[in-house]
């Protein structure tokens, strides 16, 4: 690119002249002068002036006294020939700008001529290690700086005055030197403003096709040549101006500032070119009717449009997304959060959004909504694998951000063009999918160790990281979660450091997905659901090389190896079992884990009692063989779906806590369900000891809520009510008179919304409390509007003869949390007076000691031990059964059990100090080679706790060590 008029050729070639003098003679162009006062603002402009003309002087005086310049004088002149702008001004500015455009002319044709005569020798294979000679065209870092300061002259003498209101960013905002300059140059004078914008353009685009002098101009100048270009080229004609824009430019002249315009957006770094052309868009319209105001003048309507335009066209450019995305972040802050502080952070999240809403507009040069989403879609799936990591959290922000607004916006091109994408590893694994012929060689590689690793990273990214529970998401990941979970079970095996992000995602959607989608894919997840897409049985999930997992075909088993895909079967089953249960661990919170236990419960009632009839096959004369193995299959698979669900149930029961349940409505579901499965247990004759003992317990949690453990409200009583006609046949048909009439007076509760409440709803929430800890003492409930208490229920003789009546149904341990035994009513009250304990009772809770029933046994101990600490005379007559009682009670698993039997000892050594520590010490030390390691050490914990506590007083801790 040559400068207007660079087509008439000189009649010779002036001699080559070296690069120092040319910037020793740009140097005094820039030699301060004047009288160095500024203390008036007259006094500023009157030295700048003063100064430029001065400079002038200098250089022409050089040029005509000393002959060494007389090669660059010859060159300059050459120079001015060519050129076909004014040169000379009564504006001294323009004048002294001219003249340093024609010598940076100068220093490119001589560097340029340099090169072209420099011819390097050739290396001596003796010193190979040395560097090869420089270019004779290589600038010194002093003379980069001199060149440096010129331009700064010339883009502020010369370019930057002469923009209008709203192009660039105005000079009297920049420096202090530049509101000076925008005073002194005079706009009047010769040539117009126009034409020496126009020329300084073409000057500094032409010397810039100079490699070097290129990358020193646009790295600092960019923005205000791109400015000027396009104030020349594309700014109306038609302005209220008295010297129009074409009496001064060609149209000729106006498409080429177009054409260069162009042509450096394409050549510059495009971070650059993004961030300078958003800079020309401007800000917010701010009003402009006065000259201290420029810079808030909003970019003219024309320079708006202009800009948008060619920001779209630097987005739709290869890697045009992450041009976009530099431009607007770099230099916005420092480090990997984008600033040092919380509010540079902030701004640099808004810059964030402010990117994703720009790419998740359509521009008007795309052709179609579609066509730009196909082009654009990859490049922000590129930002979640960004390396670099100072911007690495500000690329995903952004790519997390483009992806929930395409997805909100459009929600089926987002389903297409990125989800699908994303989401394709695991699909490949579909139950559904079909596995073409070609790839079902064992061993085939279905999914790769960097495409399944990079898959779950991006879907951990996309959904819950952005936490966006949008539709076009949840469905788009619903039918692959039966592969997710296999993969979750897959990574328990080993470490995997995609294990976390696959429970979180889990998690997350589990989460968000409405109840019963939930439910539905928990069922799946364990085979209970045979429609829920799941793994493809012909893949498998492997160990890869670099320590992640991979998915392949299955190896084809052999006959001999049937047992073996037996065993890995039914383990495999039992893992996922085991997994969900962890999983749903997680899920008690948000009352999930609930619901499907829940389910299980109806299920099982389902199973246990309702198909029977429909799958038990009758043999006839007319039944075919086809249709009877049919229907033993179904049986079978009956049977089994039976058994599943009991499996699930036991690990569920096993990993969830007592905080399964998180309202009234979960409860009165587990309450319905209970009551259900006992009333079709009596329907089939199949009421066992078992289903008595829970259907109480749920009927004692009733009891408890109705007396006020919760603040039930109106709404409650709502669901409550759904309970009546269940308990009303409960109460019709269960042989246990003690249910039923707990039965009843639920009802009667239930439907009074508690406005009365009965002594036995009053005393089964009693006991269900001291079930759950025998050892608290039950505070007074209020059951009655009228304060009917605990207390009050325990001593009516009509309620102790209803309890006593359950001995004699010989139903005692069929309501384990209703008044069945006479120690759980009154005995373990703690108030009750020293010295009233009596043969019967003390022989009682003896017996209950040694109980089936967990908790009757720990309530036993913990009474027993009560009364020793009280000092009961019939108890501590008994002090060889109770010793035997407690130590009989330390081998039991249970953890309540056996520690209430420390506590037991411990409180017994007390009394009786030598004889307990003798006995324990012979029994620890004769029982070495019985005891289990899990019994001596609980022996060994009894007597450390005896030692502990007696110290000294014995005088047998020394002992007690050695044989310990």
């Amino acid at each position: 690119m040559v400068v207007p008029g660079a087509a008439a050729a000189p009649s010779r070639a002036p001699e080559t002249c070296g690069l120092e003098q040319i910037l020793e003679a740009l140097k005094l162009l820039l030699s301060p002068g004047g009288s160095g006062s500024s203390s008036l603002q007259s006094t500023k402009h009157d030295v700048l002036l003063d100064t430029l003309k001065s400079n002038l002087s200098a250089l022409e005086d050089k040029f005509l006294k000393d002959a060494q310049w007389k090669k660059l004088k010859l060159l300059r002149n050459e120079m001015a020939r060519r050129a076909e702008w004014p040169q000379n001004s009564t504006d001294v500015t323009w004048t002294f700008t001219s003249q340093t455009l024609l010598l940076l002319l100068c220093l490119k044709e001589t560097m340029i001529r340099l090169v072209a005569d420099f011819s390097p020798g050739k290396p001596n294979p003796r010193t190979p290690e040395a560097a090869p000679a420089l270019s004779p065209d290589t600038l010194s870092v002093s003379q980069q700086k001199t060149f440096q300061s010129v331009l700064q002259f010339v883009v502020t003498l010369g370019v930057c005055p002469y923009f209008m209101p709203g192009v660039g960013i105005p000079l009297r905002y920049r420096t202090e030197f530049g509101a000076v300059v925008q005073d002194v140059v005079c706009l009047e004078a010769a040539p117009h403003g126009a034409r020496r914008l126009y020329t300084s353009c073409r000057v500094l685009l032409d010397v810039a096709q100079h490699s070097s002098l290129g990358s020193l101009i646009f790295c600092r100048h960019f923005g205000d040549i791109a400015a000027g270009l396009c104030q020349l080229g594309f700014c109306p004609t038609k302005r209220k101006s008295s010297a129009p824009v074409e009496e001064v430019l060609t149209e000729e002249e106006r498409a080429l500032s177009r054409e260069s315009l162009r042509n450096i957006l394409d050549q510059v770094y495009q971070p650059l070119a993004v961030r300078e052309l958003l800079i020309l868009q401007g800000g917010p319209p701010q009003s402009c009717t006065d000259v201290t105001t420029q810079r808030r003048c909003r970019a003219p309507g024309w320079l708006r449009r202009l800009c948008g335009q060619l920001l779209s066209e630097r987005l739709m450019r290869p890697s045009g997304v992450q041009a976009v995305v530099r431009g607007i972040l770099e230099g916005a802050g420092a480090g990997a959060a984008g600033g040092s502080d919380a509010e540079a952070r902030a701004a640099d999240w808004k810059k964030c959004d402010l990117i994703a809403k720009i790419l998740a507009s359509c521009p008007q040069q795309s052709l179609s909504l579609e066509s730009y989403y196909k082009d654009v879609c990859p490049q922000i799936l590129d930002l979640f694998h960004f390396q670099d990591k100072l911007t690495e959290r500000q690329f995903q922000r952004v790519a997390t951000t483009t992806f929930i607004t395409m997805a909100r916006e459009h929600p089926e091109l987002a389903a297409k063009y990125l989800l699908q994408p994303v989401l394709a590893p695991l699909q490949r694994c579909l139950i559904s999918t079909e596995i073409p012929e070609s790839g079902m060689m064992p061993g085939t590689i279905m999914v790769t160790e960097e495409e399944l690793s990079r898959c779950i990273d991006d879907v951990f990214k996309v959904y819950v990281v952005a936490n966006e529970p949008l539709p076009v998401l949840l469905d788009s990941l619903l039918p692959l979660l039966g592969v997710l979970f296999s993969l979750y079970c897959f990574t328990q095996q080993s470490v995997s450091h995609i294990r976390s992000f696959c429970q979180e995602i889990l998690l997350w959607i589990l989460g968000k997905l409405e109840r019963k989608k939930a439910i539905a894919s928990l069922k799946g997840f364990v085979g209970l659901d045979k429609a829920v897409p799941s793994f493809h049985p012909q893949c498998q999930f492997r160990a890869a090389t670099q320590g992640g997992i991979m998915i392949t075909i299955k190896e084809t088993m052999s006959d001999e190896d049937e047992e073996e895909a037996l065993y890995q079967k039914m383990s495999s089953e039992q893992s996922q079992v085991e997994h969900l249960g962890d999983l749903l661990s997680h899920c008690q919170e948000c009352g999930l884990a609930g619901d499907f236990f829940i389910f299980c419960l109806k299920e099982l009632t389902h199973l246990a009692v309702g198909n029977e009839a429909e799958f038990k096959p009758k043999p006839s004369s007319d039944t075919s063989l086809l249709e009877l193995e049919q229907h033993r299959a179904l049986l079978i698979e009956s049977q089994g779906q039976k058994l599943l669900v009991l499996q699930v149930l036991a690990v569920l029961c096993e990993r969830m806590s007592e905080q399964i349940f998180t309202n009234v409505t979960q409860v009165m579901d587990f309450v319905a369900a209970t009551l259900h499965r006992a009333c079709a247990s009596l329907v089939h004759e199949a009421e066992s000891t078992v289903e008595s003992q829970t259907l109480s317990m749920a009927m004692g949690l009733v009891a408890v809520m109705l007396g006020g453990a919760v603040q039930l409200k109106s709404s409650d009583f709502a669901v409550l009510k759904a309970l009546l006609p269940l308990l009303e046949k409960v109460s019709n048909t269960y042989p246990d008179p003690v249910i039923q009439e707990l039965a009843v007076d639920l009802r009667i509760t239930i439907s009074t919304h508690g406005a009365f409440s009965t002594e036995v709803v009053s005393m089964a929430a009693q006991n269900t409390l001291n079930k759950k800890d025998p050892d608290r003492k039950v505070e007074k409930q209020q059951l009655t509007s009228r304060d009917t208490s605990t207390e009050v229920a325990q001593s009516h003789p009509a309620q102790e003869q209803s309890c006593k009546k359950a001995p004699q149904t010989g139903q005692e341990s069929n309501a384990p949390f209703i008044q069945s035994k006479e120690f759980s009513g009154r005995s373990t009250d703690k108030n009750q007076e020293p010295g009233s304990v009596t043969k019967e009772q003390l022989q009682e809770v003896l017996l209950s000691a040694f109980d089936p029933q967990i908790p009757t046994r720990a309530a036993a101990l913990r009474t027993l031990s009560r009364w020793i600490e009280q000092r009961e005379a019939k108890a501590l007559e008994k002090q060889e059964k109770l010793l035997q009682a407690f130590l009989k009670n330390l081998e039991h698993e249970d953890t309540f059990v056996y520690l209430s039997a420390i506590q037991g000892v411990a409180l017994l050594s007390d009394v009786y100090p030598e004889k307990i520590l003798v006995d324990l010490l012979a029994k620890y030390d004769s029982g070495k080679d019985k005891h289990t390691p899990e019994t001596r050490m609980k022996i060994g914990e009894v007597l450390m706790r005896i030692v502990r506590a007696l110290g000294s007083r014995l005088g047998l801790i020394k002992t007690a060590k050695v044989c310990i």
